[in-house]
């Protein structure tokens, strides 16, 4: 299974085999691991009225809006 932290420490790893500069990057201790907290009743509502579209059980984000 290729998992997401695998592509990554893979990517990491392999950082200087085209001599790139990593500006943008972030080392592999700076990562968490991803953990899921139970929202209220009311931060659940107050999402579903935001994206009230859905697909595949996902809610659906109309735009994105970059800076």
């Amino acid at each position: 299974m290729n998992t997401l932290f695998d592509v990554i420490k893979n990517a990491d790893q392999n950082k200087n085999a085209l001599h790139t500069v990593n500006n943008n990057s972030v080392s592999l201790d700076a990562l968490r691991e991803d953990v899921v907290l139970e929202s209220s009743v009311l931060e659940k509502e107050i999402i579903i009225e935001n994206f009230p579209r859905e697909k595949n059980r996902f809610l659906v984000v109309a735009k994105v809006i970059e800076d």
